[in-house]
């Protein structure tokens, strides 16, 4: 058995995990894209040390800033934890990152191709229309449903189409596990969840992520991909002197609001997951319900 705990950012998943996962004497398991990387731990909302000795985290700090982990990689990771899980209840697996949560709730079948720096720089220089011409003369399936403009699709489709001599549109599809799982989404209105986003983007300055960032872009350099996301990267421009403090706490509310917006419109596609209202005064004890539920059936 398996329970998910997904919703937008700042929803409250992480405290409820841990509130189900004591309940449980189970374990969490992250599917945070970027909690995977040591170091980078208060714009990311990592869990914290204490937080991390209640209740054993998997997926956390699993990889060098400088590394890339693939989908693949992460899937096959994370099977083999929830394979050995071996005690009497369900793990929990916890995020907002909607691929790593569909790899293993629909067991997706991922190309096991790794990036190819050399050859999509290659492929780059040429331009969009061709590439996607290209794409469509070996896999005419897998071009029809990536957007004419779309690069990135395109490229990945064409890097693995390159080094393995199939068609990325055969090696795709789902493989769903046989196991049961429980889905718990968590959503409110817009504008409560916009209040809790600001409301986390403050206590993330007070936290120090300021001084996080300065010290990963003096350790790692300024052009690191990661210093390049959401949180960070507004901080960094005002390092650099690009922004004010003030804008660049307003640039995160309205950048984190954005990501929000997309994280809810990809799990609204979800029909398998139970919603739940996170501003409810009795969320838990309403999760708890339903948990037991799935637990003894």
């Amino acid at each position: 058995m398996l329970i998910v705990i997904c919703g937008a950012t700042a929803s409250g998943k992480s405290g409820l995990a841990l509130e189900i996962a004591q309940r449980l004497n189970s374990i969490i398991i992250s599917a945070d894209s970027r909690q995977i990387y040591r170091e980078f731990d208060i714009g990311t909302a990592k869990p914290s040390l204490t937080e991390q000795q209640l209740v054993p985290h998997y997926q956390i700090d699993i990889c060098e800033p400088t590394e890339i982990l693939t989908l693949a990689e992460y899937q096959q990771q994370t099977q083999k934890i929830i394979e050995n899980f071996s005690t009497d209840f369900p793990p929990l697996l916890v995020g907002g990152t909607g691929l790593y949560l569909d790899s293993i709730t629909k067991g997706l079948k991922i190309p096991r191709v790794s990036p190819q720096p050399e050859l999509r720089s290659q492929l780059s220089a040429i331009g969009q229309t061709q590439l996607h011409a290209w794409l469509s003369q070996v896999d005419s399936a897998a071009a029809q449903k990536i957007h004419l403009n779309d690069q990135f699709r395109t490229l990945r489709a064409l890097e693995v189409f390159y080094v393995t001599g199939i068609p990325i549109s055969a090696q795709q599809g789902e493989n769903p596990p046989n196991y049961p799982i429980l889905q718990i989404g968590l959503d409110c209105d817009v504008a409560a969840l916009d209040q809790r986003i600001a409301t986390r983007t403050n206590q993330m300055l007070e936290m120090g992520l300021v001084k996080e960032v300065d010290y990963l872009c003096h350790k790692y350099g300024a052009d690191l991909p990661l210093l390049n996301t959401l949180g960070y990267s507004e901080i960094k421009q005002y390092l650099a002197g690009d922004l004010n403090l003030q804008q660049a706490i307003a640039l995160t509310v309205t950048h984190t609001r954005q990501f929000a917006k997309r994280q809810r419109t990809w799990f609204r596609k979800n029909q398998k997951i139970n919603w739940f209202d996170n501003t409810s005064p009795n969320l838990v004890a309403e999760v708890w319900q339903k948990v037991q539920e799935f637990a003894n059936c």
